[in-house]
């Protein structure tokens, strides 16, 4: 297939892209690139893409493509909460807007990175799956829940929207990500000695590693239409719903010398949930995840000793927010996150 990867310069995107052209299909790239200096290592070999907000996207942007992997958004909760006007502008509307764009250019497949996120406040020790309650409880889950609807409206006989919602995200992508759970942990312990947990430790939290989503996505690329239309995925493995306390254990060992402390400074989280993961696999044969959260910890940790993590780089250049933060500082982007002219 002729396959659009948004977000291809970002976190996932920069796995995703040579797992889908392994599988042999061409991929074509869309990405604004505020995150594409966020490099840790040699320089990725990127796809052939454009440099396009996902405000701007135009129905020649989607000329010609067989299927969307869409995964560009303002990707988590601290930024969505400072401003969530954009990401609802950018991740609700943008996405809506290029759903509609794809499926009047003869798209045929959709899949949307959706997030377990949207169960936040689920609770409880019950494995939650694709049909319990919605309970987002930050802006960017929220944003998610909203798309999710709205692609079910625009579903058809030919146009076919699927809802990855993938668990937390962890694991080395070249574009790296320091404020995801498990990627800030290992790197505190390795900078600092210390495995820094700011909450009590007992919410649940189900992980899946960047290169599963990917292979995930791949999947569900190529599965048969009766089996993914417009129906929702977890996307993970039940080995890894664990609380923070217990990725914090993971992490003290793939890191010797480096000590668990949790301050509980930010008290309880209220996003807590385990999932079930059994509908996916279900669909898609022979499909399961090969990353357990202790192979990933020891990943990381090799990764960053590799290739020379600083704290310098781990607090600026691979958090999110603080990317957008020096950006706007220096004028290279306005209020809406655009590059200025």
């Amino acid at each position: 297939m002729r396959v659009l990867l948004t977000g291809h310069q970002g976190y996932l995107g920069t796995v995703m892209a040579p797992v889908l052209a392994a599988a042999g299909h061409e991929v074509v790239g869309l990405d604004a690139g505020l995150f594409a200096d966020c490099v840790l290592g040699p320089a990725p070999a990127d796809p052939p893409g454009r440099r396009v907000d996902l405000r701007d996207v135009t129905a020649d942007h989607v000329a010609g493509v067989d299927a969307v992997i869409h995964l560009a958004a303002l990707s988590n909760d601290p930024l969505g909460s400072l401003a969530p006007e954009l990401t609802y502008d950018i991740n609700h509307h943008a996405s809506v807007r290029l759903a509609r764009l794809a499926r009047d250019a003869g798209v045929q497949r959709f899949l949307y990175a959706s997030t377990c996120s949207v169960y936040g406040a689920a609770g409880g020790d019950a494995l939650v799956a694709e049909d319990a309650p919605l309970r987002p409880v930050t802006p960017y889950a929220e944003s998610k829940v909203r798309v999710e609807d709205d692609l079910h409206a625009l579903a058809d006989g030919d146009f076919s929207p699927v809802y990855m919602r993938n668990a937390t995200a962890f694991g080395f992508s070249p574009r790296l990500r320091a404020d995801i759970v498990l990627n800030n942990l290992v790197g505190h312990a390795l900078l600092s000695g210390e495995v820094l947990v700011l909450s009590d430790g007992t919410p649940w939290r189900p992980l899946v590693h960047a290169a599963d989503i990917a292979r995930a996505f791949a999947a569900a690329l190529v599965a048969p239409r009766e089996a993914v239309h417009d129906r929702a995925f977890n996307i993970g493995s039940e080995v890894n719903n664990v609380t923070v306390a217990e990725i914090a254990g993971q992490v003290a060992e793939a890191v010797p010398g480096s000590e668990v402390v949790i301050t509980g400074e930010n008290g309880a989280d209220p996003r807590s949930y385990r999932v079930d993961f059994s509908r996916f696999r279900a669909a898609v044969p022979g499909f399961d995840c090969e990353w357990t959260v202790k192979r990933g910890a020891l990943e990381l940790a090799d990764a960053y000793r590799a290739h020379g993590l600083t704290r310098e780089a781990f607090e600026r250049r691979f958090t999110r927010l603080a990317v957008l933060r020096a950006a706007s500082d220096a004028g290279t982007v306005d209020d809406t996150l655009r590059w200025r002219r």
